[in-house]
């Protein structure tokens, strides 16, 4: 464990609380701990993990436009996706996993191209979900905390690990805290 891999662990744990509580302010922690958890996944050859960081932090940067103008305008308001946009964006994030671990199961000496790629692309689906203020978002951020715990341990990446239970509950009041503030007919 890296001194590097404890600081993005605990940036990581003040973004996610500040997600929650819908607060702005959650984006620079954000992009900080990406940046460094670009480092720790590329140590612990975790490919998929590493890219995904380049990505978090663009999305983080749609997020935070996003977010100041929704907050400009209303507060920062939450809703639910459709039935149809949720079939659409799941068969996506399916066939995005599918394409993405084989290959890197082909091209790249990944560690656990499968169960990384499956991380990397629910995801990518989650943060583009989150910063578009979905409450399905958390859903899939608890799908990828059950997934992420024991990979990052196996990986020697106790810390992290550490910080996906605790981020697992934190899901877990996030959507909890989204789902009273969205309006029921806000089905979007």
């Amino acid at each position: 464990m890296s001194q590097l891999e404890w600081i993005a662990a605990v940036l990581v744990l003040i973004n996610v609380a500040l997600v929650a509580l819908r607060s702005v302010w959650n984006y620079p922690f954000a992009l900080v701990a990406v940046t460094l958890y670009a480092f720790v996944f590329f140590e612990a050859k975790l490919y998929s993990d590493m890219l995904l960081q380049g990505f978090f932090f663009a999305l983080n940067l749609y997020g935070l436009f996003a977010w100041l103008r929704a907050r400009a305008e209303s507060g920062i308001p939450v809703g639910w996706m459709s039935a149809r946009a949720r079939a659409t964006w799941g068969g996506a994030t399916l066939a995005a996993w599918i394409v993405w671990s084989a290959a890197m199961h082909r091209y790249t000496d990944a560690a656990a191209p499968w169960i990384d790629g499956a991380i990397a692309m629910v995801s990518i689906t989650a943060q583009w979900l989150l910063a578009r203020r979905r409450v399905e978002s958390w859903f899939l951020w608890i799908l990828v905390d059950l997934i992420a715990v024991p990979l990052f341990a196996w990986r020697g990446l106790y810390a992290t690990s550490a910080v996906y239970v605790v981020l697992l509950g934190l899901s877990i009041d996030g959507l909890i805290q989204w789902r009273c503030a969205a309006a029921p007919e806000a089905r979007a």
